[in-house]
């Protein structure tokens, strides 16, 4: 095994190594920098590493880091990671996002804690295990896009290449285990009319009232989504669906001839988004009948599907008494719900707070570190080794 960076400058080397994912193309960076630090410590380490391009991903890679013992290549543990940023505002940063910068306790910079930072502790906490002693297949997974189309971790899924026990997503928890969180689906809505003079109606057709009746028929949705869907243990326990922001027209005497309306829905285990999209288009599909051709659902970007383990195996117990902490619930979405598709049992669990994650002046609080290097190595023992 070779020595690798120290701690800091492993963090310092990840978060000086733009990686945002943007919709916008002009925006949107490549991982290939983060990909290849992680190749090369991985390595280093003893880990056998390989590399993949996601499809439709403007190039982006995952990159799989894993160590097999031969006499039982199955099952194990996966720690998991996304290697993108979301896009950040310069002005309102005190200090370089791309420069690591300590102070009063924090370690601040774009990714120090949503997430690249995850790395640098899960590659902390494999030095300081036998790793030559590892009874089951140890695997660390850095994946693309997650912060935009999730394509990395869907792409991973898909190719089912290895069937893990466990995995653990390291997000922002402080430590706490979740194994559950809602799914988020966007979605536009534009009314096509026929614009004209408003001094007579009947010469056009108001984009504006047709959407008007749209915006009813969508409540009625919402309220539908309210009384047959339940989880109780969110504090808001039924799927939401918000009218975010709307336009239409361009003077007080035109007719408006377009209105564009953007929402949300967040639904809760249970309700794949193919069914829910089934349900947006039969809640709208009396405006459909009554002015065809008008109306044009869209995405708004990719959804994101809900997530549900299992909080009552002994694997979670175990976790739950390392951590210290009762496993809960997030509103905000990951990535479990497609790596819980290899079939093994998921836990979202890392460093930080979610409250830092897409903030000016992201920070982790250094607090976390020597705990979550020392849960990482139990975790990882009672896995792989024991």
């Amino acid at each position: 095994m070779k020595k690798i960076p120290d701690l800091q400058s492993c963090f310092q080397s990840l978060i000086a190594a733009p990686s945002i994912s943007s919709l916008e193309a002009e925006q949107d960076q490549s991982n290939q920098v983060v990909i290849e630090l992680l190749h090369q410590w991985l390595t280093d380490l003893g880990f056998q590493c390989q590399v993949q391009s996601v499809f439709n991903s403007r190039g982006k890679h995952n990159l799989l880091a894993s160590i097999v013992p031969p006499s039982n290549p199955t099952g194990g543990l996966l720690l998991s990671g996304h290697t993108d940023t979301v896009p950040y505002d310069d002005a309102r940063w005190s200090s370089d996002p791309f420069t690591l910068t300590e102070k009063d306790g924090r370690w601040y910079g774009l990714g120090t804690c949503d997430m690249k930072g995850f790395f640098a502790l899960v590659l902390a906490a494999v030095q300081e295990l036998p790793l030559t002693e590892l009874k089951k297949p140890l695997y660390i997974l850095a994946s693309a896009d997650e912060e935009t189309t999730m394509n990395g971790a869907k792409a991973f899924a898909a190719e089912g290449r290895i069937q893990p026990d466990y995995a653990v997503i390291g997000e922002p928890t402080g430590l706490r285990p979740v194994y559950m969180h809602k799914g988020h689906l966007a979605k536009g809505i534009r009314i096509t009319g026929r614009s004209g003079h408003s001094s007579d109606p009947e010469r056009g057709l108001n984009a504006i009232e047709v959407m008007n009746l749209a915006i009813s028929q969508l409540l009625k949705l919402r309220e539908h989504l309210k009384a047959n869907y339940n989880e109780s243990v969110f504090s808001v326990p039924y799927p939401t669906l918000n009218l975010g922001h709307i336009h239409g027209g361009d003077a007080a005497n035109r007719i408006c001839g377009c209105c564009e309306l953007h929402m949300d829905i967040r639904p809760v285990p249970g309700i794949p988004l193919e069914d829910l999209e089934v349900l947006l288009r039969q809640y709208l599909s009396p405006i459909q009948d009554e002015y065809p051709g008008t109306l044009d659902i869209f995405n708004l970007y990719p959804g994101s599907e809900a997530f549900h383990g299992n909080c009552d195996t002994p694997w979670v117990h175990d976790v739950a008494r390392l951590s210290g902490h009762q496993p809960e619930v997030v509103n905000y979405a990951t990535e479990a719900p497609y790596l819980k598709q290899l079939g093994c049992q998921t836990l979202v669990l890392g460093p930080g707070s979610i409250e830092q994650a897409h903030q000016p002046d992201e920070y982790l609080d250094t607090a976390f570190i020597k705990p979550t290097i020392s849960l990482l190595k139990e975790l990882i023992y009672n896995a792989c080794m024991k």
